[in-house]
């Protein structure tokens, strides 16, 4: 099996390493920087154009930032789907509006090529270790054929319906992390404003109904004052911009999900875009005149 994967950025340099080290050795790959096609290219992975990678390759992969992307790269003058053949397969693991996935689902089954929308949960530290979380829309024949692909780079692999499942079930991740996070924030400062250390509150809570694996991964990184980015703020109000705008497509509530977006688009206007969504915790640092790691 051929593999053409397009977008090699924090998340797809090591996905493509993983999916190199569980045997699919064959691999195409296209991205922006010189240097990390190098290091690739040093674990046999072949740099390659889009037309190269659509005509030679059986399995087409993406993971890139946003919709519009997405249909630059496939759709676009020159695209992948331009060169692709009847028969294979794209898997796009981007987090992207699901609408934008049906549509470009839509032009493909025209060329007769199935296609699989498969965001991923964990962050870099995941996609490193091979553990990610998959979420997956399309046929349920075509996902259980390439089920053994993505588990070279997961741990989970969960069918959640037909195309555009996968992203919706993204947004529904989404939400729920970036709310834990605001109420982790809340919580820590509340200790820290009322004398108690927040350290002893995390440890105190964890193991009961409120622990969570976000509060095990983010309160860490706020009580350290560590803000490197795992994952950006500036990726999660993307994602939390397609939440919202799916979600007012389809009529359901999510009054949550807009004010710790705006918490978000505050800190993007602080020069805060590019740190860990973790960051959320200076918004009520900032407000409360508290440094939560002192």
């Amino acid at each position: 099996m051929k593999i053409g994967f397009i977008g090699l950025g924090i998340m797809g340099k090591p996905m493509v390493k993983n999916l190199i080290k569980g045997g699919y050795t064959d691999v195409l790959v296209n991205g922006r920087h010189q240097d990390v096609l190098d290091e690739l290219a040093a674990l046999g992975a072949v740099s390659a154009t889009y037309q190269e990678i659509g005509e030679q390759c059986d399995v087409v992969m993406t993971m890139l930032p946003n919709s519009p992307q997405v249909k630059e790269v496939m759709l676009g003058n020159k695209g992948v789907a331009a060169f692709m053949k009847p028969g294979t397969v794209y898997i796009d693991m981007s987090s992207i509006n699901p609408v934008a996935t049906k549509e470009v689902a839509a032009v493909l089954a025209e060329k007769n090529i199935d296609m699989i929308d498969a965001p991923v949960s964990g962050g870099e530290p995941k996609a490193i270790d091979g553990t990610l979380s998959f979420m997956v829309g399309g046929k349920e024949e075509v996902v259980e054929k390439y089920k053994p692909l993505l588990e070279t780079m997961g741990s989970s692999v969960v069918r959640c319906g037909e195309i555009g499942a996968g992203n919706t079930t993204k947004l529904a991740n989404q939400i729920i992390v970036a709310c834990n996070i605001q109420a982790l924030s809340e919580a820590l400062i509340l200790a820290k404003k009322a004398g108690v250390d927040p350290e002893l509150v995390f440890k105190a809570i964890r193991g009961g109904l409120a622990g969570s694996t976000v509060m095990d991964a983010k309160a860490p990184m706020m009580l350290s004052g560590n803000d490197k980015p795992g994952f950006k703020i500036d990726l999660h109000i993307k994602d939390l911009n397609n939440a919202l705008d799916c979600a007012h497509s389809v009529g359901a509530p999510v009054p949550m999900t807009a004010e710790v977006q705006e918490i978000f688009q505050w800190l993007h206007n602080h020069d805060g875009g590019q740190k860990d969504h973790s960051a959320i915790v200076q918004y009520y640092e900032y407000l409360t005149g508290t440094d939560l790691a002192d």
